[in-house]
């Protein structure tokens, strides 16, 4: 089987690279390294016998040599929830690399009638509806004490609300999930949506807007800055992680399936068991790593959300499926990474 991966030299991309060829699969992918760090997975890639060529999923003609493929994974996307509103990303951009860049893969799906898997985010769920929630702190970390509609405390299900507003990130991430269904539906080819949460392990290029657990446990090793931002400014904000192994186990059993019935949207995420407040994170870190000064911010961030965890029980009751991999593990791995590579911080900046 033979598996193209857009984004293959980003965290995620390349980790599901290296395992598919691992495992067997035949890989090939393209990056354009505009996240940075990525560059330094290229050696990794090309040493493990996976081809390579440097592209953009805006481009078409970068997707023009793309020849006798079974399954596309869209692992390509700016992932910040403040990508073109912060001045950094421009609307138009965003949407041009997330939602536009998914329709670019679509069409490569069509021609070889290759399969597609869309990698898609908790931030399609509705910033209202999740604001609205009624939390509670409780030891270090807000949490759900009652079920509602959509959602308990083991989660958010993917029947919850995702009303706009979404951010736009969301919204990019939201449209490319229809639009998939539907390609997938008008020209025969099995489309899956995995709505990930916080992916986390060693090598992620972590920032305060994404890859949180990768950016705070490095933070805390080279003891650099960090603060509670909102909320009181007590840390209690939480959000659930995942391994990319553990998303790889999903992906395959997807890819086997093929074209198989039944629901094509599905939260992939390590669920309550892995959900961690960034108080509770720091709690980890000091006995990792010894003491640190947390600073206090009390001005809100745009489209921070006190309580985000993911329910998974559809993936686990569709494919069998449940993280192996727990939150603990998963913060030793990126501990041991900042211990090895003190420059990582720099690294993830660019």
């Amino acid at each position: 089987m033979r598996v193209l991966i857009s984004g293959v030299c980003g965290f995620v991309g390349s980790e599901l690279a290296l395992g598919l060829r691992s495992a067997g699969y035949e890989v090939c992918g393209f990056d354009n390294f505009s996240r940075p760090g990525s560059e330094r997975n290229r050696p990794r890639i090309e040493a493990a016998g996976i081809e390579f060529w440097r592209g953009d999923v805006r481009q078409e003609e970068d997707l023009a040599r793309v020849k006798g493929i079974d399954w596309v994974i869209d692992a390509a996307a700016n992932p910040s929830v403040l990508a073109g509103v912060d001045g950094k990303t421009g609307s138009k951009e965003l949407l041009e690399h997330n939602l536009w860049g998914t329709v670019n893969l679509l069409e490569v799906c069509k021609r070889e009638q290759a399969g597609m898997i869309l990698l898609s985010t908790s931030r399609v769920y509705s910033i209202d509806a999740l604001c609205a929630l009624p939390v509670v702190s409780k030891d270090g970390a807000f949490v759900l004490p009652e079920s509602l509609a959509a959602v308990g405390p083991r989660g958010v299900a993917e029947g919850f609300s995702t009303a706009a507003p979404v951010s736009l990130y969301g919204a990019s991430k939201l449209a490319s999930e229809q639009i998939a269904l539907e390609y997938g539906s008008a020209f025969g080819f099995p489309v899956w949506v995995n709505r990930c949460g916080v992916m986390a392990g060693a090598g992620q290029f972590g920032k305060p807007d994404q890859g949180i657990f990768s950016y705070w446990i490095h933070s805390w090793a080279q003891r650099a800055p960090l603060k509670y931002i909102g909320f009181g400014g007590t840390g209690h904000q939480v959000r659930d992680c995942l391994h990319p192994d553990d998303l790889l186990a999903l992906l395959v059993k997807q890819m086997d399936a093929g074209a198989r019935a039944g629901r094509r949207i599905f939260n992939v995420s390590g669920g309550a068991a892995s959900a961690r407040s960034l108080r509770q994170l720091s709690d980890w870190c000091g006995r990792e790593f010894g003491p640190h000064e947390v600073a206090v911010d009390l001005s809100p961030r745009p489209f921070d959300l006190p309580w985000v965890v993911l329910d998974a029980a559809c993936a686990g009751q569709e494919w069998d499926w449940r993280p192996e991999k727990t939150v603990d593990e998963i913060c030793r791995e990126i501990a041991g990474h900042a211990r090895e590579h003190p420059e990582w911080l720099e690294v993830s900046r660019g």
